[in-house]
């Protein structure tokens, strides 16, 4: 599955094709991509907040300890590939509204490599500076869309203005998990799980 990762990134339309006549169960696609790629933002991020520090605006850089930072970059990985788990099964459950019903494998495929920006701009965490992870990630936040409302049509099957329509509703559900998230970070961060910090 990783052969594709360049091809997704520099030529979308042909890759989407060769990624839907993948033949390879949930597992096997599962394990060989997501697994691998969902790393890379927990790692950089938990050598990058232990060795470096966050750094917000002027101020000096802020360190976690390397048991606080353990957790939350193994909090973070799980919760990566829940959400892409997620976003795949709910791909497959609203398929049968736009009459585009493909097996979970495809659509879970199709959320895994829409998310493959986000995935690689995860090794800008090896710097965790607030103003630099916000340019760096706005760009990848939108070629992942752009890659979602290119590769649905041809791995769904579909016309592209039903495409057009789906991928929109993917889009709604992908950022009220966002937000559901977010909420859940907060409720936790108060609830005595809030990072350690070395002095």
């Amino acid at each position: 599955m990783l052969s594709h990762l360049f091809g997704i990134l520099f030529n979308p339309s042909e890759e989407w094709k060769k990624i839907r006549d993948v033949d390879c169960t949930v597992g096997k696609c599962f394990c060989g991509y997501v697994f691998i790629m969902a790393a890379i933002a927990p790692v950089s991020g938990y050598f990058g907040t232990t060795q470096f520090g966050w750094e917000i605006g002027a101020r000096e850089a802020v360190k976690l300890s390397p048991d606080s930072a353990l957790i939350i970059a193994i909090a973070f990985y799980l919760i990566t590939l829940v959400g892409v788990f997620s976003m795949g099964l709910m791909i497959h459950w609203m398929s049968k509204t736009y009459d585009a019903e493909q097996n979970l494998s495809r659509c879970i495929r199709l959320a895994a490599f829409t998310a493959t920006p986000l995935f690689l701009v995860g090794i800008v965490e090896l710097f965790p500076i607030l103003w630099l992870n916000f340019v760096v990630g706005l760009p990848a936040l939108a070629l992942s869309v752009r890659l979602l409302y290119i590769g649905l049509p041809v791995m769904m099957e579909i016309d592209d203005e039903r495409g057009f329509l789906f991928s929109s509703s993917i889009l709604a559900v992908g950022m009220v998990t966002l937000i559901v998230m977010m909420v859940a970070a907060a409720i936790l961060w108060f609830n005595g799980f809030a990072p350690q910090f070395v002095d």
